[in-house]
């Protein structure tokens, strides 16, 4: 090792001595410092399971025991607040992300956990991304930042399905709050949209899937909180071709109440996004390249044309907004693959069009860290408080990666990076696989 990667790695250190004492000056009592501490180092040393007792070990291979407690205390007992905590990782993690550029997304996503059991809190069978089918798993709720060098999520909060959340024995067992009430994904992420903006972060394009993208109170609560946004919904979506709309409300009689409603006949009908997409002719089409992949430029065939939503407007007095309906139709495919509404402006290219629909991919990379390299999804407790002081500690500590990348180039990223000491002799943590 040269002196100049000493010297790196003295400084790199220093900087996350510094960043970890930020973070645990909010845990409201000294001490909860030195395990947090200890908890956030073992997320970012090597090691398969990023559990408590298997990090226990490798921290403290001469007390096990005692180091189990006192990591398990911090991260399932002490009331501590996840929201100050993420809060001052975005502080510290933001700016040197912002050396590289504005904030241009703020992405709404949500990433499952497979859990076995039935008891941890929020488990239930649902969709779960990680193995892309119906599964037990936990399902959580993100809101990240996002510019073309880095993403760093700053809300990460548990969907807690009906039928935990109108079972009080379930939610007392695991801890739930009081004031946690059913909510769907897309309204856990308005309310952290809203927590965001109140606390004054700097805002960009809101990005997100069809799960949130056909929700019509969803988009509408972004255009009312004067946030503009891309986000997919699917085929089968109702629309107003081009330069259409519903119709009028009818002529007044001049008896009872005027009427005020949109209004449809058999023959004005809206049609949908596939039918649309379907009818464009060939020069609606062209091909977008939107950024250098790993081996080649990513580009496909995309159309976008102004429509307006159908949903519901005859419930309305007047039609939805225009908006920019975007569809994917790679080249050999029968037909078209994705669909996004858009409420960016009429006057946009479709080339920034199509790199704004397609900034969800950091999501996926930030995840797919998370889990693998911090083990966000290795939590084994089964409460609500220790799943999310668990996932914000993981967050702090890929927060200070994030970071470390924004200060050098991708060859000098956290330099030297930290070894753990050797587990035990024999040592094999609770309920692992005979070897």
């Amino acid at each position: 090792m040269t002196q100049t990667s000493v010297d790196l790695d003295r400084a790199a250190e220093r900087r996350l001595e510094e960043y970890l004492e930020a973070i645990t000056a909010v845990l409201g009592h000294a001490s909860r410092t030195a395990p947090a501490r200890a908890y956030c180092t073992g997320l970012l040393l090597p090691g398969e399971r990023k559990s408590v007792e298997p990090m226990a070990a490798r921290l403290a291979p001469a007390r096990v025991q005692a180091a189990h407690q006192s990591l398990h205390h911090v991260v399932a007992k002490a009331d501590w607040s996840d929201d100050a905590v993420l809060d001052v990782v975005r502080a510290h993690v933001l700016p040197a992300i912002e050396r590289h550029g504005l904030v241009r997304s703020w992405i709404i996503d949500d990433t499952g956990l497979p859990k076995k059991g039935r008891h941890s809190v929020g488990v239930t069978r649902q969709y779960c991304g990680q193995v892309g089918k119906q599964e037990n798993c936990q399902v959580a709720v993100t809101l990240s930042l996002a510019n073309q060098h880095a993403s760093l999520p700053i809300a990460y909060q548990l969907y807690l399905p009906e039928t935990w959340a109108n079972d009080p024995e379930r939610r007392s067992r695991a801890g739930v709050p009081d004031d946690v009430v059913f909510q769907t994904k897309p309204a856990i992420a308005l309310d952290q949209i809203r927590r965001a903006l109140a606390n004054g972060v700097p805002t960009g394009i809101v990005l997100a899937d069809a799960a949130y993208g056909v929700d019509t109170e969803f988009r509408a609560s972004l255009t009312a909180l004067s946030l503009v946004y891309v986000v997919g919904i699917q085929s089968s979506t109702s629309l107003w071709p081009p330069g259409t709309g519903p119709l009028p409300p009818r002529r007044w009689s001049g008896r009872g109440r005027p009427p005020s409603r949109m209004r449809r006949d058999p023959e004005h009908q809206p049609v949908s996004a596939k039918d649309l997409a379907q009818r464009l002719t060939a020069d609606a089409w062209q091909t977008v390249t939107w950024r250098e992949g790993t081996k080649a430029p990513l580009a496909s065939r995309f159309a976008a044309v102004r429509v307006r939503p159908a949903h519901r407007d005859t419930d309305r007095a007047e039609p939805w907004p225009e908006e920019w309906l975007l569809v994917e139709w790679p080249e050999g495919e029968d037909e078209p693959t994705k669909y996004f509404l858009s409420s960016l402006p009429a006057d946009i290219a479709i080339t920034d069009l199509v790199a704004a629909a397609k900034g969800r991919w950091r999501i996926e990379r930030d995840y797919q860290e998370l889990k693998q390299e911090i083990g966000l999804g290795h939590y084994e407790g089964r409460g609500w408080r220790g799943f999310h002081h668990h996932a914000s500690l993981a967050i702090a500590a890929y927060g200070f990666l994030v970071a470390e990348r924004s200060l050098f180039p991708p060859e000098q990223c956290f330099p030297g990076r930290r070894q753990a000491p050797k587990l035990p002799a024999g040592f094999r943590p609770r309920g692992a696989a005979p070897a």
